[in-house]
């Protein structure tokens, strides 16, 4: 082939007519693909989330549906100053920009206190690991009462002036109170001072003396 010949195929109308044909297409392509997946996912719309705090469960669901959201309990707490099913927190937050169909996930107020078994705590963990347990499965501690015993060590429990054992269901909202040693110990046993007990005879000075001048009875008082 010619030299002529060969450059002048990349001179061809033909040639050319394709590559401009090709690139077309790949804009083409590449136009609809981006305003495509815009208009599916509604790119750029969103609804508001409103604030759902203190409403309760059925009235929040009620909001979220006319404007095309679904609501769905995730957890449950307490709050004693609230009326039970209110809402408690939500996820994702007031004031969020969120597609329609979107779930809201929220906690609602529990009608009771939770109530949970007392832990292995006496006699077997320091104040500080007792008062760590218990403050994080929501108990209020008061102060500790100190007893003689060995230095902050749990000896017991009380709530409303009664004694607490392992296991023991007790609610939240029922303070606690933990007999915790002071570190002085009773050694009232090392102080008695030991006294000898004294013989004391039936018989007189007199008699005892004249029974030692008897031989068989030498002695014996």
């Amino acid at each position: 082939m010619k030299t002529k010949d060969f450059f002048g195929k990349f001179l061809s109308g033909y040639l050319w007519g394709n590559l401009l044909a090709m690139a077309v297409v790949v804009a083409a392509l590449c136009f609809g693909v981006k305003y495509g997946l815009e208009l599916y996912t509604h790119h750029g719309e969103g609804v508001k989330v409103p604030d759902l705090s203190k409403m309760r469960f059925r009235e929040a669901e009620l909001l979220l549906e006319s404007d095309g959201l679904f609501i769905m309990v995730s957890d449950s707490g307490y709050n004693k100053r609230l009326p039970a099913d209110c809402i408690l927190t939500q996820t994702p937050g007031a004031g969020t920009y969120v597609k329609k169909g979107h779930v809201i996930y929220v906690s609602v107020n529990s009608p009771s206190s939770p109530s949970f078994a007392m832990p292995d705590i006496v006699d077997n963990c320091s104040y500080r690991e007792a008062e760590a347990k218990l403050s994080a499965l929501g108990f209020k501690l008061l102060e500790p009462k100190y007893v003689n015993g060995e230095q902050d060590w749990v000896y017991g429990i009380l709530s409303r002036g009664r004694n607490i054992s392992t296991g023991d269901v007790v609610s939240v909202e029922h303070p606690l109170t933990l007999i915790v040693g002071n570190g002085m110990y009773d050694n009232e046993s090392d102080d008695i001072e030991r006294v000898e007990p004294e013989y004391r005879s039936e018989y007189s000075q007199e008699e005892i003396d004249e029974f030692e001048e008897i031989p068989e009875l030498k002695g014996l008082y």
